[in-house]
């Protein structure tokens, strides 16, 4: 059974732009979270208060897309472009998966009051799901970007990285054998014949 993606919210307040996240961060929705982050940096923000009050839990593929927003923001704010990104409130479970993973210095993690679902709007980020590629690729370069920034992570995801690149090469040659034959209604003809 598939969890239900979070739901990301998003409050305006420039030149901050916060994002609430509710439920389970998965590798369901961490192409739509990277998509949101990419979008708001574009646009121009460089500050970012993710508020993590009623996240539950986050997995592997979330993380590394969270830290790939992280270690880019931190960039920035190296160059005087930004600032980290700030995490309030994160549960201990996801502090710890932070920490264990190597990756917890790229935020700066906070607490204090957080964001009321009615202070913020759901963001455009598609609103089409992502396809079975889409979550192979972001969970591909989400694990990726965590053995790049902590090089003790390579063992640990070593052979998911292996299954995911196996796992997308098979879905692109899939789409393109698909994409090479014609489907049976072309083949008989306009007329089904």
């Amino acid at each position: 059974m598939k969890s239900a993606a979070p739901t990301l919210l998003v409050s305006i307040a420039s030149p901050v732009a916060y994002i609430k996240i509710c439920g389970r961060a998965t590798s369901e929705s961490g192409k739509d979270f990277k998509s949101l982050i990419n979008s708001l940096f574009e646009r121009g923000f460089s500050q970012f208060v993710l508020d993590l009050s009623d996240c539950l839990m986050m997995d592997s593929t979330f993380l590394g897309v969270l830290a790939g927003g992280g270690l880019k923001l931190l960039k920035a704010s190296e160059a005087g472009k930004g600032a980290p990104i700030q995490l309030l409130n994160p549960n201990e479970r996801v502090q710890t998966l932070l920490d264990n993973l190597g990756v917890l210095h790229l935020f700066y993690v906070t607490t204090g009051s957080n964001l009321s679902p009615d202070q913020c709007e759901r963001p455009d980020v598609g609103g089409v799901p992502p396809s079975r590629e889409d979550v192979c690729r972001t969970s591909l370069e989400a694990h990726k970007t965590l053995m790049d920034i902590n090089p003790d992570n390579i063992p640990k995801f070593k052979d998911v990285t292996q299954f995911l690149a196996e796992d997308l090469a098979k879905l692109g040659s899939d789409q393109a054998d698909g994409a090479d034959r014609p489907s049976e209604d072309k083949e008989k003809g306009a007329d089904g014949v």
